[in-house]
């Protein structure tokens, strides 16, 4: 359910055909004949109802069968899953694939597409570190790529991970980190092959190319290497998926012999180690959806106590990098929703003692800072748009680095050394492909070190990025940002991919994608929704879109989508509308309020069943996510509220249009079981349209398939129903509840 949050010390990197003909003809070349009426669904879901009292409320449940009892063990081994429900799943895929038989074709085509869009042998600027450059690339035709380095001063390359090798004869293969040693001469990587997020620890002797005999399991896969390269850091995941204990492993011990470091007993509190641009601490950060807490390693004596920066406070929220004898700190202490930076002496750091470096501006929201040697780069969020800010810290005077485009996305990218002038970011906008620049923090020179190629071909001037704004309901203003071909007649009946997000003070970035091109060359509109529940305009935008404003993320999509149709982007019944995981539930909140809007939906893993998982504090996230949705078990009012828009619990005797719903089976965030459920009571209660398809991966958790290939064909199912629904005539569908 939740989307990493940004982190403050180093910053994580950021991945010809033009269809020509009318999207009609495009789209009938492929299908031979309507999808609706070709398949039929599969015999109705057995009812098995459960029914509890909450706060007075009887709650039935017909489908809660479909959650297997042995869950945990199930994410761990996918074979565990009982007979009855796999052959439940296996029988909606079957009718699935039935469903979508008549754009196999379709789907071949576009797949193919968007391949070839993809530089297939491509490469990461290498970064340097010490005598080395580091860097990951592909090969042509490999699905995981190499995770490489090269000297400094240039000579030959050295493949440190082979990942497709790795990868070879598993149906999943996910690298979560490679993280090499201060000494260079020894990798820790993890990897998960189930899709269920547990990631395996090992050590490769970089010398040789072999691994030690160290392995660490059920890690959540990020790694801190202490100063002398005898071990590293790392967290452990509980029963319950959920990352709880901080140890340290020395090389050569077993698990069993780790040191525990840290321990977090409270299951609503996240733990994450990190660390600092300057090398010399690893950050434990312990945080929920409203406070956190960072704990400092000295990574020269990791046996020494930690440093707590400030003990955790209600709704207290702050990042810490370090830079010599202090700390800088990104913190919305005393008001400042949008996060201000101060200073405080390492040696003493509570908050009594921090002192405003950059002072607070409402609606300039700071997202990020990273302290180098000489200067402190910070990013920003206003109006949203990005930017970065660059501090000389000797003098105090500062620089802005930003761009003329409407709609953008401006990200740092990875550097690994803290005594450097050399600053990269990464620029693209909805129409121009990612760029990587190299800056200089002193003379400002930019150098461009990569443009991704497109090998098909793409002209950014064949079309047009834009913002707009749509009037909520209340008269809050929120942006929209468009991608279209410039030769895209807006009369109103271009069809549209709505997209949106809106939770967990996520912003949703106006980034290049290669993949869109293949609706927008075939005569869509793209627009992305920055509804409430995002930070798109401001932790306040966050604040206004959750709990028991949560409401108001769906009101936002629809007042976009309305707007977008007065405007004559489209039209009603002419949009698809497309989320994933908290977008999901979004999806699955407006086909209950407004099915008339649409042609089609893509749920994508959705967070669907709301009110059943928040009401249930064993599953992994649900204590920690109680403080973003509400907790319904002790608080009535959040049970109402929750209540009030949870799709599962509202599914209507209404018509619905047609609904992709994609899950995986062992994904710990949104439970396989949520969408499944969901499609069985849509079924059972619509009154018409459709058809509702659910397609679960069996063999993958919440990202989906691990190849970059495999992807694309999950991409491009997900297009290929989008495109059918275009095409369809309109069936009028009966307005829901607004």
């Amino acid at each position: 359910m939740k989307k990493p949050a940004p982190k403050v010390g180093k910053a994580a990197k950021a991945s010809k055909t033009a269809v020509k003909r009318p999207v009609k003809k495009a789209i009938r070349q492929t299908i031979a004949k309507p999808v609706v009426r070709e398949a039929h669904p599969p015999a109705p879901a057995k009812i098995k109802p459960t029914t509890r009292l909450v706060h007075g409320h009887t709650l039935v449940d017909n489908y809660e069968w479909l959650r297997a009892p042995n869950w945990r063990k199930v994410l761990r081994n996918p074979k565990a899953l009982p007979k009855e429900i796999r052959d439940f799943l296996d029988a909606e895929n079957k009718y699935a694939d039935s469903v979508l038989k008549p754009v196999r074709t379709l789907r071949r085509e576009l797949a193919k597409e968007m391949r070839g869009r993809m530089k297939e042998d491509d490469s990461d600027v290498p970064t340097p570190d010490g005598p080395w450059t580091y860097f990951s690339r592909y090969r042509k035709g490999a699905q995981h790529p190499y995770v490489c380095r090269r000297p400094r001063e240039g000579g030959k390359e050295s493949i440190l991970l082979n990942c497709e090798e790795l990868a070879e004869g598993k149906p999943f293969f996910d690298l979560a980190s490679a993280t090499h040693s201060p000494c260079h001469k020894l990798m820790a990587w993890s990897a998960d092959v189930r899709g269920s997020e547990y990631y395996a620890i090992k050590v490769r002797d970089l010398s040789t190319g072999k691994n030690l005999r160290d392995t660490l399991r059920d890690t959540d896969g990020d790694v801190v290497w202490t100063a002398d390269s005898s071990g590293f850091l790392y967290v452990l995941m509980d029963d319950n998926h959920r990352p709880c204990r901080v140890y340290h492993h020395r090389l050569g011990d077993v698990q069993a012999n780790d040191r525990l470091v840290f321990e977090e007993t409270d299951s609503r509190w996240f733990v994450r180690i990190g660390e600092t641009q300057s090398g010399d601490f690893a950050t434990v950060e312990i945080e929920d959806h409203e406070t956190s807490e960072t704990l400092l390693i000295d990574l020269h004596k990791p046996g020494a106590p930690m440093l707590v920066v400030e003990p955790r406070q209600s709704k207290l929220r702050y990042d810490v990098d370090h830079h010599g004898d202090k700390l800088f700190i990104l913190t919305n202490a005393n008001g400042c929703d949008d996060f201000k930076i101060v200073e405080a002496p390492l040696a003493n750091p509570c908050k009594a003692n921090w002192r405003d470096v950059v002072a607070y501006r409402q609606g300039r929201m700071i997202t990020g800072c990273v302290a180098f040697k000489r200067h402190l780069v910070r990013t920003e969020l206003e109006d949203g748009l990005p930017r970065i800010v660059i501090r000389d810290i000797a003098s105090g005077a500062e620089h802005a680095i930003a761009f003329d485009e409407e709609a953008y996305d401006l990200d740092l990218e990875e550097v690994l050394e803290f005594d450097t002038n050399q600053l990269r970011f990464g620029f693209s906008s909805m129409k121009t492909p990612q760029e990587v620049w190299a800056y200089d923090m002193e003379t400002r020179e930019r150098t461009l070190l990569k443009r991704q190629v497109i090998p098909s071909g793409h002209k950014p001037e064949k079309y047009v990025t834009k913002r707009i704004f749509a009037k909520a309901h209340d008269g809050a203003l929120v942006p929209i940002s468009l991608l279209y071909a410039s030769k895209t007649k807006l009369n109103g009946r271009a069809p549209m991919l709505l997209e949106a997000y809106g939770s967990y003070g996520s912003a949703f970035e106006a980034h290049f994608s290669s993949v869109r091109f293949s609706l927008v060359d075939r005569g869509f509109v793209y627009a992305i929704a920055h509804v409430r529940g995002g930070a798109d305009k401001g932790w306040s935008w966050y604040l206004d879109g959750k709990l028991d404003k949560k409401i108001n993320t769906f009101r936002d999509y629809i007042s976009s989508a309305r707007a977008l149709i007065d405007e004559r982007y489209t039209s009603q019944g002419r949009i698809i509308g497309l989320g994933g995981s908290a977008g999901g539930l979004l999806m699955g909140g407006v086909a209950n309020m407004a099915p008339e809007l649409f042609a089609g939906i893509v749920a994508d893993v959705p967070f669907v069943d709301t009110l059943n998982t928040m009401l249930d504090d064993t599953l992994p996230l649900t204590p920690p996510e109680w403080l973003e949705w509400g907790n319904p078990i002790l608080d009535e009012s959040a049970f109402k509220a929750i209540a009030a828009y949870s799709p599962y619990d509202n599914v209507s005797a209404q018509d619905y249009p047609p609904i992709l719903v994609e899950g995986g089976l062992t994904d710990p965030r949104v439970t396989y079981w949520e969408p499944a459920k969901w499609v069985a009571k849509l079924r059972a209660n619509m009154t018409g349209g459709g058809p509702i398809m659910l397609r679960t991966n069996m063999d993958a958790g919440h990202g989906g398939a691990s190849g970059r290939f495999d992807r694309l064909h999950e991409l491009a199912v997900e297009y290929a129903f989008a495109l059918w629904a275009a095409q369809r005539k309109p069936v009028k569908i009966k307005k829901g509840k607004a």
